[in-house]
């Protein structure tokens, strides 16, 4: 009987702690978002950069990167497609979880003042600058039978590939590797529910600027998206820049855009502890 009221205590304990949460989830006004960032990108201040490097069409790329630290991921020479994964770096574990950033945020939208979110609650990265506003959190990114279909007769890397050797050059596995965030890829879900490209947006020369919440392992991939319309499997280099951040103010805005971001940053600092 004893065991049964704990349990029963703890059940209850826990519907409140849910139901509080909700009600201020409900009470929170979310502050508006802003338009995208300017083009061109302000310049990084040469002495806060850390690493600069250059992702040629096809090709991939790793690195880790400190909490308090950002990623410009840059289009330099024309369309690209840059999909990301991403791992605690002291627990690889946790990763990136963009169907959670998607549920958690209540949108697919992914633009400055976001937060990309783990599968713990936590948040990995805020977008602090971004020029497009359009990014893929859903559908993912190439694999050797999507671009056999698409690049009949053409030479091609994809994706899935690239990601598998990221995966294993960090000591990891393919089920390491979790659902990717693909930049720079206006896509969109039809009333049907099939995802289509807007051609109506361009996705040239653009940028975005990704804080480190958490230290991370972090992978690239510069191919095409599956839905890009080019029939022509010619990808262009990409640029990331690893610099020191400047510390976030009391109101920065991806911290308090809206309460699930405010929760997840909670999360954070209850690991940090």
């Amino acid at each position: 009987m004893t065991h049964i009221a704990a349990s029963t205590a703890e059940l209850a304990a826990r519907r409140a702690h849910y139901e509080d949460h909700q009600r201020k989830g409900l009470e929170f006004a979310p502050k508006a978002f802003p338009p995208a960032s300017a083009l061109p990108a302000e310049a990084i201040d040469p002495d806060s950069i850390i690493h600069r490097e250059i992702i040629p069409g096809g090709w991939y790329w790793s690195t880790k990167v400190l909490r308090g630290e950002a990623l410009r991921v840059e289009q330099g020479e024309g369309n690209s497609s840059v999909a990301i994964v991403a791992w605690n770096a002291n627990d690889t574990t946790e990763r990136i979880n963009l169907v959670d950033t998607a549920k958690v945020q209540w949108s697919t939208i992914l633009s400055k003042g976001r937060v990309i979110f783990s599968d713990m609650g936590r948040v990995m990265f805020s977008l602090i600058e971004d020029s497009l506003g359009a990014h893929d959190c859903l559908m993912g990114g190439s694999t050797a039978a999507s671009n056999a279909a698409k690049y009949p007769n053409q030479k091609t890397r994809n994706t899935r590939d690239n990601l598998v050797l990221v995966a294993g050059k960090l000591g990891l596995e393919r089920r390491d590797i979790s659902a990717v965030l693909t930049l720079f890829s206006p896509t969109s879900l039809s009333e049907a529910g099939d995802f289509q490209w807007r051609t109506n947006l361009s996705n040239s020369a653009h940028y975005c600027d990704l804080r480190a919440e958490m230290d991370m392992f972090v992978g690239f991939s510069n191919c095409p998206h599956p839905l890009d319309p080019d029939p022509i499997y010619a990808p262009t280099p990409v640029t990331i820049t690893r610099f020191c951040a400047s510390a976030p103010k009391a109101d920065d805005l991806a911290h308090t855009a809206t309460a699930e971001a405010v929760r997840g940053f909670q999360n954070n600092a209850l690991k940090l502890k």
